[in-house]
């Protein structure tokens, strides 16, 4: 990224940007910006090589054929649909880009992998001018394109599907197949490649449908690097990583459904955290999957979940729902608590108030605004507005504007912010004491 972001211990900087730290408190245009985007590296049989692509919900239920070479109600698709219930946009990236592509006389198909090989060309005549030819293009038995009255093959224009041969030369075919399509090696390069291109987007959710140990610590690595030294504030989903840092999420539950991975749960938890808004929680929400999720679990284990930071669902008379929404972090630190910062609603407002912030500056001040007393005055009011949005919310409370303060930095051209906020959390436990006479 271009501009420097994460926290600082001195303000000793050299890259412009903002740096912003969050701490708990000793116990004795200021616009919120939506949530709702995730990314994914996901083991496909067809979609766009080597880059991330972004699908939104609509892209999917219309398109899905032509973007994952699936019909959307295809059991292939069931992961996807379960994130994608959740989300607006999805950042996906194809780690099986390294494959090659199927092909034959006629046609090579525009992706690699397996799905490829399903591709049909079908040639005839054409009835109205028999010099010419109708070309058509299945994919298994649905018809994904048709052209009429083609003279040669060079007149065929490109689809979703195939590039057309130019030299080709057409004729009568009731059938030929593309073959040779596979689907690329999925190790630990193709997760560091979708890792390089997607650290320069934006979003709120990463997940990982993974089982591999040092794949999962990849990932942790990645989450702790980009919150702490690039400044870019989301969270990772991950299954079975007890990861300790409050940018993992640590699923505890498998999925029990016959060739399915046991970490597909992933899909919802990646949806659902990344839709869920600032003010809100996951606590005791209900799965709504399909998936057959794992609950037996006995009231000490899911005691333990708790305190050992694993997010977990459970059976709540008959109904699979979220245990506690929290996250991997369980040591308490100088500075940091488990109470805030193991809870995944307390990360929610500190990274939309990260991020926020970071954009409001990064957009409107830095380079622009002279570090005086009126731009520090500037800058002072926006965040207040930003926090008094929150508050309106409920996500955070007993909000003053005496909590912010602004100042010169200890460079010419630093900004010191001092900010304070209470955080709101849902309900979680009911304590009533009933006296009856």
């Amino acid at each position: 990224m271009a501009l420097g972001g994460g926290i600082f211990t001195t303000q000793n900087k050299v890259l412009p940007g903002s740096y912003i730290n969050f701490v708990s408190a000793a116990r004795a245009s200021a616009n919120l910006s939506d949530r709702g985007i995730a990314t994914m590296p996901l083991e496909l049989d067809w979609g766009t090589d080597n880059a991330v692509f972004e699908v939104t919900p609509a892209d999917f239920q219309k398109n899905s054929l032509a973007i994952f070479g699936y019909p959307f109600t295809h059991d292939k698709l069931k992961g996807l649909r379960e994130v994608m219930d959740k989300v607006r946009t999805l950042y996906a990236y194809k780690l099986t880009s390294a494959g090659a592509k199927a092909a034959n006389t006629y046609a090579t198909a525009k992706c690699c992998g397996v799905r490829g090989n399903d591709l049909k060309v079908v040639i005839g005549t054409n009835v109205d001018a028999p010099e010419k030819f109708d070309v058509s293009l299945y994919l298994g038995t649905t018809l994904v394109d048709a052209q009429m009255g083609v003279a040669k093959a060079a007149d065929l224009k490109d689809n979703d599907y195939v590039i057309w041969k130019d030299s080709a030369t057409l004729a009568e075919t009731a059938g030929t197949a593309l073959s040779g399509g596979t689907n690329g090696t999925v190790d630990g390069t193709a997760h560091q490649k979708y890792l390089d291109k997607i650290e320069s987007y934006t979003y709120n959710t990463m997940g990982v449908v993974t089982t591999d140990e040092t794949t999962k610590s990849l990932y942790a690595a990645f989450v702790k690097r980009m919150r702490e030294e690039v400044g870019s504030k989301f969270q990772c989903v991950l299954y079975g990583k007890a990861a300790d840092y409050e940018g993992v999420i640590n699923i505890k539950n498998r999925v029990l459904d016959e060739g399915a991975n046991e970490a597909s749960l992933v899909y919802w938890v990646t949806g659902a955290e990344a839709a869920c808004a600032v003010n809100k929680s996951l606590l005791n929400v209900k799965y709504d999957g399909a998936y057959t999720v794992d609950t037996d679990y006995k009231q000490s284990e899911l005691e333990s979940f708790i305190t050992s930071g694993v997010f977990a669902m459970h059976n709540v008379s008959g109904e699979t729902r979220v245990l506690s929404d929290i996250n991997s972090f369980v040591s308490d630190a100088e500075g940091k608590s488990k109470e805030i910062f193991g809870d995944n609603q307390c990360i929610r407002v500190m990274d939309q108030i990260a991020n926020d912030i970071a954009v409001l500056f990064n957009t409107r001040y830095l380079g622009k605004v002279p570090n005086d007393a009126s731009g520090r005055v500037s800058l002072w009011n926006d965040i207040v507005k930003h926090h008094q949005q929150l508050e309106d919310l409920r996500a955070i409370e007993n909000f003053s504007a005496d909590d912010v303060q602004v100042e010169q930095g200890d460079a010419k051209n630093g900004v010191a912010v001092q900010d304070a906020v209470s955080i709101v959390c849902a309900m979680a436990k009911l304590y009533m004491t009933v006296t009856v006479s």
